[in-house]
């Protein structure tokens, strides 16, 4: 028998209930202190999870969250009969959400690097980070396909395509993970990101064929080849069935299919609402019965469900102890797996005063530098350091907490996250001659409808040489899930993305696109410069500006990083991962629809303004010598595709290189072309490069109509782009044979080799 076994055997049923519960830590402090008379309390029995040491409003600084998460685990530790440590989780989408933490870019900024290596180093850092101080579980990656940007946690994701959200995610896992060293949670499960009317926790509307190509690969990617430990179910409904309560998705895809052996964690309160919104369950006792059978091992955050309700459930035979006993295996299992019966305490003398240090601010700025998108330049940027003046107007200018997405300590709560965050005017005044004079003005809000602020805005533009102008959105404060919130609320946070701020429109919200016109009469040059957390739809103020950067909520280092993209200091390489709408009224607009989903509306394209993959840079690539072999391939073989890249412009930089594969007849509607791999590749001028993909056929595999997972012979096309909608070579390979199913699917991906 197996110690694990063996602990279980000795567990009375409060004690197994106990390890799929958590509580926050507010729960266990007087103050900021942790009081042993609460422990007793609620810890009695021991504790499945402490919900985040650090991330909360107490403003607790790294060596205060590590001797915290010590005494919570001594108590633990002698004070309850089997000494079984907890696990300590935080969020840590864009860092650690913890006060003194480096704050990288947002995921969607992540995305647009299209530059997993970086990835990977952002998020082992990361753990890094979170080991300092006791954290063993990381509530990241989000891998959701984003489908609907009106949803305010578009910003969260890595884009509309699930081969980059893959890619991107898979990355990420393997940085956070390290050797078993900290838990990641890929969340969440599944297709939160296409949901109704593109309002949070609203039911989602797909089939069984696009529920899996699309919204379940990025997690089959996570689980099979990046071995993540955690798993959290979304919020939503499909087909009337909650996540939280979907055996098939929890149980029979999950770890029957895929082989999961980790934990299954709630969303926070999610449980609760298979009572209180899906109307599910009578009572939290049927709710607790609901998630547990289904495959979920642990409430999250607080004892609630799977407190005295599950207790009472067990006691009255409404579920078998067994379930208990399964999910409690599955806890322990992870503990042990981390080391934490070893071990479960910190040394606080290696916990510093501020975890965010040079090396990591550095990161943050190459991460920030390279998910800048450039969307238009007509031929105004880079700018001169030694431009006579220059004006900055606009609201996300020089407001440290707007550049922050959502899950940052900051963005979150609203509260000091004991770090610099470098505003836009502060980059730009960093970073011009002594000789330029630099203005600055709000001229307006995020999102009022008050222009007290345009005077004083078109006042200095007239005086300027050049406008920049920095707009867009505002993340954080989440809104409960019914409620509007009142007017004073709104006003003094203007939080427009985020979690539950959800949007009908996508044009830059309030007053903004009045004072573009405006600044644009005086006749001066604009750049626009966007940070936000979603696709924007820009189609009416496109002609008022000459050029428009997409910085997305670029994190600490933000306002250095947009500076040398506009003085030319770095040469934007940053891609698009979701497609930009030209109208609100076009979404979904991503670019792997079917044919039939192109027709045109009655006044305007079904085409995006700008698509997926797209960016510009301050030089120029061309693509030359593509071979696709071999030319015709069984259907267990695989097949090369070769090209070159030459820089032959004036600058180096980074071109993207995009590999999409098209067939225009198969046995069920297929997607009119799709992202199967992408490499970067660094050029000086005048420097050519081999790149080469190796592309197994399973790739290629999709669900016939009888729903096998099937590989179908014929003709396909390979696309060589610098965008989704800019192809610059083609050709073709021949699939021989009959159709193949396949019934032990791996996931492959296609591995770019660069020469």
């Amino acid at each position: 028998m197996s110690d694990i076994k063996k602990i279980l055997a000795q567990m009375s049923l409060e004690e197994k209930i106990a390890q799929l519960q958590a509580t926050s830590v507010e729960n266990l402090l007087e103050g900021k202190e942790f009081s042993e008379d609460k422990a007793k309390k609620l810890l009695r029995n021991g504790i499945g999870q402490i919900t985040r040491v650090g991330g909360t409003r107490l403003g607790l600084s790294p060596k205060e969250v590590a001797r915290l998460t010590n005494k919570i685990q001594k108590f633990l530790m002698e004070n309850t009969r089997l000494k079984i440590p907890a696990i300590v989780h935080e969020e840590c989408l864009t860092g650690l959400m913890v006060k003194t933490a480096t704050a990288f870019p947002q995921a969607i900024g992540l995305a647009s690097t299209w530059d997993p290596d970086l990835i990977r180093e952002v998020s082992s850092t990361i753990r890094y980070q979170a080991k300092l101080i006791g954290t063993n579980q990381c509530l990241s990656p989000v891998l959701d396909v984003c489908r609907d940007p009106r949803w305010g946690r578009c910003e969260e994701t890595y884009g509309e395509d699930q081969y980059l959200v893959a890619s991107i995610g898979l990355a990420y896992i393997k940085g956070l993970q390290g050797e078993n060293e900290l838990i990641a949670t890929v969340k969440h499960f599944a297709a939160h990101g296409f949901p109704e009317g593109g309002r949070n926790i609203a039911p989602v509307h797909v089939g069984n064929r696009e529920l899996r190509e699309v919204f379940l690969f990025p997690f089959e990617v996570a689980i099979k080849l990046g071995k993540a430990m955690s798993v959290m179910p979304a919020y939503h409904e499909i087909d009337g069935v909650p996540c939280h309560s979907n055996a098939e998705l929890l149980t029979k895809i999950l770890r029957q299919e895929w082989g999961f052996e980790g934990i299954v964690v709630s969303d926070y309160d999610a449980i609760r609402q298979l009572e209180a919104i899906h109307k599910v369950s009578l009572n939290k006792k049927e709710a607790a019965i609901l998630a547990l059978e289904a495959g979920v091992d642990t409430e999250f955050p607080n004892i609630d469900c799977f407190g005295e309700p599950l207790l009472e459930a067990v006691k009255e035979g409404l579920i078998s102890e067994s379930i208990i006993d399964r999910a409690v295996e599955r806890v322990l299992r992870i503990k042990e797996k981390l080391g934490l019966f070893n071990n479960p305490y910190i040394n606080e003398n290696n916990v510093p005063e501020k975890l965010d240090n040079s090396k990591s601010r550095e990161l943050a700025l190459d991460a920030a530098r390279k998910s800048i998108v450039l969307l238009k330049n007509d031929s105004i940027l880079p700018l001169s350091k030694n431009i006579g003046t220059i004006a900055v107007i606009g609201p996300n200018a020089n407001e440290p907490r707007n550049l922050l997405g959502d899950y940052t300590y900051t963005g979150h709560l609203n509260a000091d996250g004991g770090i610099e965050v470098v505003t836009v005017l502060e980059g730009i005044m960093r970073k011009v001659s002594n000789n330029t004079k630099v203005l600055y003005a709000k001229g307006c809000d995020i999102a009022t409808e008050s222009k007290e602020g345009f005077s004083e805005a078109i006042e200095i533009a007239k005086k300027a040489d050049i406008i920049i102008a920095v707009m867009g959105e505002k993340s954080g404060l989440p809104l409960s899930w019914t409620d509007v919130p009142g007017k004073d609320e709104f006003e003094k946070y203007q939080a427009v993305t985020g979690e539950g701020n959800d949007r009908t429109s996508l044009r830059l919200p309030g007053v903004q696109e009045e004072l573009l016109k405006e600044l644009h009469k005086i006749g001066k040059p604009i750049i626009l410069v966007l940070v936000n957390g979603r696709p924007l739809a820009l189609s009416s103020i496109f002609n008022e500006v000459n050029a428009i950067i997409e910085a997305w909520f670029p994190g600490e280092e933000g306002g250095n990083a947009i500076a040398d993209v506009i003085f030319g200091d770095y040469n934007p390489s940053g891609r698009l991962p979701i497609s930009f709408p030209i109208d609100t009224g076009q979404i979904p607009i991503y670019y792997n629809r079917k044919p039939s989903s192109l027709r045109p509306y009655v006044m305007m394209k079904s085409k995006p303004l700008f698509p997926f993959g797209y960016g510009l840079s301050y030089t120029e690539f061309k693509y030359s010598n593509l071979e696709v072999t071999p030319k015709e391939v069984n259907s267990s073989g695989k097949i090369k595709v070769s090209l070159e890249v030459e820089n032959v412009g004036k600058r180096e930089g980074e071109e993207t290189v995009q590999l999409y594969i098209s067939k225009q007849y198969s046995g069920v509607s297929r997607p009119i072309k799709e992202l199967k791999g992408f490499a970067k590749v660094y050029l000086k001028p005048n420097e050519k490069r081999k790149i080469t993909f190796s592309l197994p056929l399973e790739a290629l595999a999709f669900y016939d109509q009888y729903m096998r997972l099937i590989i179908d012979p014929g003709e396909y096309e390979v696309l060589i782009g610098k965008s989704s909608e800019d192809m610059v070579l083609k050709d073709s390979f021949r699939v021989t044979g009959s159709m193949r199913p396949i019934y032990d699917r791996r996931v492959f991906f296609s591995e770019p080799k660069v020469e």
